[in-house]
């Protein structure tokens, strides 16, 4: 069965809010065998609206429309149903005693409330047990037709306790399994390139996508059958096929692990503390470790050394160091991971130091130009990247490859 979704709201088409409905919807529905086609957004507007159900209607077996159906006068997509699907509003009471009961104590009963029970005749009930709006469910010409609230927690329990189970239970459904591989350091380019003989020997029905963003690619292996064992076995082997392409260290992970998340585990195992020296991270790091509970069992603190000055009164830079290589070069970075791991006593640390951007380059050391350096009790190890001319991406990268560094280190010292 293909799906596809509609989300109806001028506030998503203006950029006032992100439509992350969609991006649950498309994970749950493929979760269950459900292939989604196609994600569009309409205005709310009756002629847009009935355009963009028609259109997916003469595509796909579901189509799911989330948003428009609120008590307010600009909430016009029940109305806009019941005119497409031929049908007339009356009054379900099963709806009013819900919205009743839901807002007993909390707020008085207006007229925009009682309107809410008013559905279309020809349409089945979605229970909504956190919100007054109720789902509608159609069927014209084979394909069906689910209307959601566009709120997402009201949304998800709708489909979770009520639409997915009525659809695995009414359709026959293919397993559909995705296997995800992180890697990191890596460009998707130069990637797509040392997989080339891997992708022209994939098996039929087995499929390699590359999900980019800054500092790492997403390698995800899919297919789908009928024997979910099968296609689970099948998805594995490749997996396994695929991992000697890439050079070691640089797989940090499967699925949607987090490179923080490793790291506590790392750290947790070995009973060890970090500290932070970050210069053109400016703190991201601290933040990304700081993120994950507990972190406070393993992580020690952070020295934001922007300036010289304080590389070299907190952490002990040589100041002839600075002047003879700059601030930005192997030696520098490395007295920096050594005076965090001396300054706060911490088993490993990591330092970072570079050009941003996007000015303050040079020929010699061009915008991107970034030195990280992981430190232990008996080993320093550093490295130069090149990262790129865009501010926002050389710290996201800066940061997830230190973290890669250390992530190496941890496993290599067990």
């Amino acid at each position: 069965m293909k799906a596809e979704i509609i989300s109806i709201g001028d506030e998503i088409l203006i950029g006032q809010v992100v439509n992350t409905n969609s991006a649950w919807l498309g994970e749950e529905l493929t979760r269950i065998g459900i292939e989604v086609g196609r994600i569009m957004v309409t205005a709310d507007r009756r002629e847009d609206i009935k355009e963009a159900l028609k259109e997916s209607g003469e595509r796909a077996g579901l189509v799911i429309v989330t948003g428009g159906i609120g008590p307010t006068k600009d909430d016009i997509t029940k109305a806009t149903l019941a005119e497409y699907f031929g049908s007339r509003l009356v009054h379900n009471e099963e709806a009013l005693e819900h919205i009743k009961k839901l807002l007993k104590g909390r707020v008085d009963m207006n007229e925009l409330n009682v309107g809410q029970a008013m559905l279309p005749n020809n349409c089945l009930l979605i229970p909504n047990h956190y919100g007054t709006a109720a789902g509608m469910w159609f069927e014209k010409e084979g394909t069906q037709y689910i209307s959601l609230p566009g709120v997402p927690y009201e949304m998800e329990a709708m489909m979770s306790g009520f639409v997915l189970p009525r659809l695995k239970e009414q359709f026959d459904l293919p397993v559909i399994v995705h296997k995800t591989i992180l890697v990191q350091g890596i460009a998707e380019s130069r990637l797509a390139t040392m997989l080339e003989e891997y992708e022209q020997t994939l098996p039929p029905g087995v499929k390699l996508a590359y999900l980019p963003s800054p500092g790492r690619v997403r390698l995800r292996i899919s297919s789908a059958g009928k024997d979910g064992k099968a296609v689970e076995t099948v998805v594995k082997d490749q997996v396994e096929r695929l991992i000697p392409y890439i050079p070691q260290g640089q797989i940090y992970g499967y699925g949607e692990e987090e490179m923080e998340k490793l790291i506590a585990e790392l750290l947790k195992q070995q009973k060890a503390t970090l500290s932070l020296a970050e210069s053109c991270t400016g703190g991201t790091i601290a933040q990304m470790i700081t993120s994950v509970p507990g972190s406070s069992a393993y992580f020690l603190g952070s020295v934001v050394a922007y300036s010289n000055k304080i590389k070299e009164e907190v952490l002990g830079v040589n100041p002839d160091t600075i002047k003879k290589h700059g601030a930005v070069s192997r030696e520098v970075v490395e007295q920096m991971a050594k005076g965090a791991r001396k300054q706060f006593g911490a088993d490993y640390s990591i330092a970072t130091s570079g050009i941003a951007g996007p000015t303050g380059g040079s020929p010699e050391k061009p915008v991107g130009t970034t030195w990280i350096a992981v430190a232990s009790d008996n080993k320093t190890e550093s490295a130069v990247f090149r990262l790129g001319d865009h501010r926002g991406r050389n710290i996201r990268k800066a940061s997830l490859t230190g973290l890669n560094m250390l992530r190496n280190l941890l496993i290599n010292s067990k």
